[in-house]
């Protein structure tokens, strides 16, 4: 199954940019990555038709700790993290893609994988803290189990 993985983020925020270190880490070794920042509307322009997409971004909780890792699928990415946990952005990635998902049919029938780094410091800074950098092998571990099936 073709995969895309979206690595998502802003690296002078702090732990906002663990998607993009986690999506780098994968591209070294070879995976399909596209480095979106926090715009998820640049898949429009680079998405090929691939059955599967993978998101990896930083999210905002309450309840979990700075370094879990939320892994979502399907439906539950739209459901979770609308009600619990937030996006780090401004319009969160998951309303984007829903937007595109209405406008690429493709798209709409791909298998969506959403993993999320529960993120401790959004602030000025390209240094990730270490409970986000700690789980960062942990993230490509966890893509590299989903594309293997």
């Amino acid at each position: 199954m073709r995969t895309l993985i979206l690595a998502l983020g802003n690296e002078l925020m702090r732990d906002d940019g663990a998607g993009l270190k986690a999506g780098r880490v994968l591209a070294e070794k070879g995976y399909n990555v596209l480095e979106v920042g926090t715009d998820i509307f640049l898949l429009a322009n680079h998405y090929n038709g691939e059955e599967r997409v993978i998101i990896i971004d930083a999210i905002l909780s309450d309840r979990l700790k700075p370094g879990e890792i939320v892994h979502l699928m399907g439906g539950e990415v739209f459901e979770r993290l609308k009600a619990e946990i937030r996006s780090a952005h401004f319009m969160g990635a998951i309303d984007g893609l829903k937007l595109l998902m209405a406008l690429d049919e493709r798209l709409a029938k791909a298998e969506i994988h959403f993993i999320g780094i529960v993120a401790k410091e959004i602030d000025l800074g390209m240094e990730l803290s270490e409970e986000v950098e700690r789980a960062i092998p942990e993230v490509v571990e966890l893509v590299e189990e989903i594309v293997k099936g």
